[in-house]
């Protein structure tokens, strides 16, 4: 190998890219099925209303387990809860 003594031109660095920022999602699919039921709805939805959108069994451990995704958004600020066990997408 050899090396050179020339100096590299200057070369620009590119514009940061200004993106808006996104609130983190969980990765967990069960996570996305939800925010899916909720573009395709386009309404505020109950717990209840997300284990009919997602096909699944009205019982009590299904619509606990989404009731607390369905909170654990809420502290993401990716959904929002206008009245308790109404949820609704945040405006973005």
């Amino acid at each position: 190998m050899r090396i050179t003594r020339k100096p590299l031109p200057a070369i620009p660095r590119p514009d940061p890219v200004q993106e808006t920022p996104r609130p983190d999602v969980p990765d967990h699919p069960a996570y996305q099925q939800i925010l899916t039921a909720f573009t395709d709805a386009g309404r505020p939805m109950r717990a209840r209303d997300l284990c009919e959108a997602l096909d699944l069994p009205i019982l009590p451990k299904n619509t606990e387990g989404i009731r607390s995704k369905l909170k654990c958004l809420v502290t993401g600020s990716i959904l929002a809860e206008p009245e308790p066990g109404l949820f609704t997408q945040t405006r973005t």
